[in-house]
């Protein structure tokens, strides 16, 4: 079975980095977490980290220097001025990157998102301050587009994860956001109970966002940006309501099927195009 690589950044308030290695592990991939300064010096000076060493990115959840300038403006900055040019190439050769809340806030930062066209340097959508103005956590339906390019959610038609964040409404101009939906590069928006797109109301979209947008994608679909914690849903406890769940499952005579909880999936969809494709 061929070994896929998957590069996790730490470091500079990054927080979710040991859940995200951990769900890639369980996914299939051969992960490590990685500084970031190991990863900027990218074969300099005899530094051993070699992106090019990898087919998995992720830009993980958390806080990087404090979102002092902004959620992932530095972040973005140091890999942009240090690394760019091999980020580029990274995803010239098929390669996968995947950006969770302040992973997704520095890739759209980079112009990774929405790389319409493979333009990978043009800044075109934000993500922005809650309309509450306060820090959000709690946990959300999505609604997974069944015609989106995104290879990271195939199968998967809607799914509950966390949001844990400050600055996590998606904002762009009308015509972006239409471009963005007649390529089939949004992929998840936040839902009522009943999975229905949230129409902008609250508690269901949780931030604000246009188009109740959650996560889109590039046009190829290997460039995946997502605000809710797809790691944070690694095993079924992690679900608010797993005691309910378990509970209700026992009196029909049941158990649960699968102690694997249901963000595993998007990095398993990862693994496997990689053992496919590359």
């Amino acid at each position: 079975m061929k070994t896929v690589k998957a590069l996790v950044l730490t470091g500079y308030g990054l927080n979710c980095d040991y859940e995200t290695d951990f769900s890639l592990k369980l996914a299939g991939a051969d992960s490590e977490r990685i500084h970031i300064n190991e990863l900027i010096s990218s074969g300099k000076n005899g530094a051993s980290v070699i992106l090019d060493n990898y087919h998995i990115l992720v830009l993980g959840g958390g806080f990087s220097w404090a979102d002092d300038h902004g959620a992932g403006v530095v972040m973005a900055s140091k890999l942009k001025y240090n690394i760019g040019e091999e980020i580029e190439e990274f995803i010239r050769k098929g390669k996968l990157i995947i950006g969770i809340c302040n992973g997704f806030q520095a890739l759209v930062n980079l112009g990774l998102l929405p790389g319409f066209d493979g333009d990978y340097n043009s800044r075109k959508v934000a993500l922005t301050y809650n309309d509450s103005g306060n820090f959000v956590d709690r946990w959300v339906k999505l609604k997974v587009q069944a015609d989106t390019v995104c290879i990271f959610t195939k199968g998967i038609s809607t799914i509950e994860l966390p949001v844990r964040h400050g600055e996590g409404k998606f904002y762009a101009k009308g015509e972006i956001i239409d471009r963005l939906t007649k390529k089939n590069q949004v992929v998840i928006q936040y839902a009522d109970k009943e999975g229905r797109p949230a129409q902008g109301r609250w508690p269901f979209n949780p931030n604000g966002s246009l188009y109740d947008i959650a996560g889109i994608c590039d046009s190829t679909g290997r460039i995946f940006g997502v605000m809710p914690h797809p790691e944070a849903y690694n095993h079924y406890t992690n679900h608010p309501d797993w005691v309910r769940k378990r509970e209700e499952l026992a009196r029909m005579g049941k158990e649960i099927e699968r102690e694997e909880g249901e963000g595993i999936t998007i990095f398993r969809n990862a693994v496997q195009y990689i053992r496919e494709n590359l």
